[in-house]
C-alpha cells in the first residue's frame, strides 16, 4: 500500500527513511507550535487556542502537501507573516483580528485562483530579484526587532524612539543568554537547535524571577486534549475586506506577494536539494504544490491563524534522506499528536521565543549575499525595503516603499524598459496611494 501511495522504491527510498526524514523535519519546524501562539496573542486571540489551531493548520497543510503532489515538504503559519499579522494590521492599524482573518483567508481564494490559471508564477518571475531579496531580508529584520523587543532588550524611549533595555534584569539577561546559546547551536547543526533553545530558557525560566512571580509559570498538567479552538474557528469576518476595501487591499497584496516570493523560493530550493527537479530546473507537480499551498492558507484563515505557507526547514527531512509525501505524513501526524501537548505548550514564556525569533531572522538575512553590490539601481531599492520593515514596523509599506523607489531609479537612470509592466502598475499604484492619499 505505501509502494502504491508513494512510490518509494522509484524515488530511492523506503518506509524507514521517509519517517527519519519527517521526524528531522518536525524536529527543525517544531519551534512554530510556540512561537505561532505567543505572536498571534498579541492580537487578542487566546493563546490556548492558537496552541491547537497553529498545529490543525500545520498538520493539514502538510497532509495537504503529501496527498496532492507526493513531495516531502512540510507546511504551517508562516514567520514574519504572523507578525506583520499581529503587530501591524491588528497592533497599529487597529484593524480587528476577525477582519485580519478574512482578509488572510481572501489572500488564499486570490492565490488558489492565480495557482490554478498557471499566473502565480508568472507573477514572481515579473518582479525584479533584488526586490525579492529586500522583501526577504527585510522581513527577517522586523522578525529579529520583535524578538528584541518581546525580551526587553529593545526598549520604547521617549526621546531617542527606542534604546538597549536594562540587561541587568534577570529575566532580559535570560534572553541575551538565550540568543547566544541559539545561535550557537544553530551554528553547530545541532538537529532542533531552535526547540532545543526554547525548551532551555522555559526550564531556566521557572527559577528566574519576574515581577511578582516567576518568568515560567508551572502547567496544570502535561496533557490535555485540545481546546480553545471555539473563539478563532469560522471566526473571520468575511466581509470585512470588502466594506474596508481602503485599509484592505494593500494588506492583501502584502501577503499575496510575501507568501508568493516564499512559496516559490522554498518549493524550488527543498525540490532541487531533493532531485525532483527535471532538467529545466522546473518543478513537474508546481501547480499541485502551489494550489496546497493557497489550500491551506484557506483552511488556516478558517482555524484562526495567519497564513499558512511551505518552510524551508523541510530541507532538513530532504537532508535526512526524504523524497516523498510518506515524510510529509509524517510530519503531519507530530503536528497532530502536539495537539495532546496544548498545556506544556502554551507556557512557553515569551522569553523564551524571543531568542528564537532573532534566530530566524538572521537566517532570513542570509539572501543579502545574493544581492548585486555593484549596482545601486538593484541595491538602494533593496535596502530601502529592508530598512522600512522594521523601522515603520510594516511589510506593507516596505514593499511599497521598495517598489516606488525601484520603479523611480529606474525611470530616472534610463532603464525603465527593464522594468516589468507588472513592478510598473503595481509602483505606480502605491505612488497614488501612499504619496497622493488617493
Amino acid at each position: 500500500m505505501l509502494e502504491r501511495l508513494f512510490h518509494l522504491t522509484a524515488n530511492g527510498t523506503n518506509p524507514r527513511r521517509e519517517i527519519i526524514a519527517g521526524l528531522t523535519t518536525f524536529a527543525a519546524m517544531s519551534y512554530i507550535l510556540a512561537i505561532n501562539p505567543d505572536i498571534l496573542s498579541a492580537a487578542g486571540m487566546g493563546k490556548e487556542g492558537l496552541v491547537t489551531v497553529t498545529a490543525l493548520a500545520a498538520g493539514i497543510g502538510t497532509l495537504l502537501m503529501a496527498l496532492f503532489t507526493n513531495y516531502p515538504i512540510a507546511l504551517a503559519p508562516g514567520m514574519g507573516l504572523n507578525a506583520y499579522f499581529a503587530f501591524t494590521v491588528c497592533g497599529a492599524a487597529g484593524i480587528p483580528w476577525k477582519g485580519a482573518l478574512a482578509m488572510v483567508f481572501w489572500n488564499g481564494i486570490i492565490f488558489l485562483l492565480l495557482s490554478i490559471t498557471g499566473l502565480r508564477t508568472k507573477i514572481a518571475e515579473s518582479v525584479p530579484p533584488a526586490l525579492k531579496i529586500g522583501v526577504q531580508c527585510g522581513i527577517g529584520l522586523f522578525i529579529a526587532f520583535i524578538g528584541l523587543r518581546n525580551g526587553g532588550i529593545i526598549v520604547k524611549d521617549n526621546v531617542t524612539f527606542v534604546r538597549l533595555g536594562e540587561l541587568s534584569n534577570p529575566s532580559t539577561l535570560l534572553v541575551l543568554t538565550g540568543i547566544i546559546v541559539t545561535f550557537a547551536l544553530v551554528h553547530k547543526k545541532v538537529l532542533g537547535g531552535i526547540i532545543i533553545s526554547i525548551f532551555l530558557v522555559t526550564m531556566i525560566g521557572f527559577e528566574i524571577p519576574k515581577g511578582e512571580g516567576m518568568v515560567t509559570v508551572a502547567p496544570d498538567s502535561i496533557w490535555g486534549l485540545p481546546s480553545g479552538i471555539g473563539e478563532t474557528f469560522f471566526a473571520l469576518d468575511i466581509l470585512y475586506p470588502i466594506t474596508h476595501l481602503s485599509e484592505a487591499w494593500k494588506v492583501v497584496i502584502a501577503l499575496l506577494f510575501v507568501d508568493l516570493f516564499d512559496t516559490i523560493g522554498t518549493l524550488i530550493g527543498v525540490s532541487r536539494q531533493a532531485g525532483l527537479v527535471d532538467a529545466q530546473d522546473r518543478l513537474p507537480k508546481m501547480g499541485r504544490a502551489l494550489t496546497s499551498d493557497a489550500c491551506a492558507t484557506i483552511v488556516g484563515a478558517c482555524l484562526g491563524t495567519s497564513t499558512t505557507t511551505s518552510y524551508i526547514e523541510s530541507a532538513a527531512g530532504v537532508q535526512a534522506g526524504g523524497r516523498t509525501g510518506m515524510t510529509s505524513i509524517t510530519i503531519a501526524s507530530c503536528f497532530f499528536l502536539a495537539l495532546f501537548f496544548g498545556p506544556i505548550i502554551v507556557i512557553i514564556p515569551p522569553e523564551a521565543t524571543a531568542p528564537a525569533l532573532v534566530m530566524v531572522g538572521v537566517l532570513m538575512m542570509q539572501g543579502v549575499k545574493n544581492l548585486k553590490f555593484d549596482d545601486l539601481t538593484s541595491l538602494a531599492p533593496a535596502v530601502v525595503t529592508m530598512m522600512i520593515m522594521p523601522l515603520a514596523f510594516s511589510i506593507s509599506d516596505g514593499l511599497a516603499i521598495g517598489f516606488i523607489v525601484y520603479f523611480g531609479t529606474m525611470l530616472l537612470v534610463g532603464k525603465w524598459r527593464k522594468v516589468s509592466l507588472l513592478t510598473a502598475a503595481l509602483a505606480i499604484l502605491f505612488f497614488f496611494f501612499y504619496v497622493l492619499n488617493l
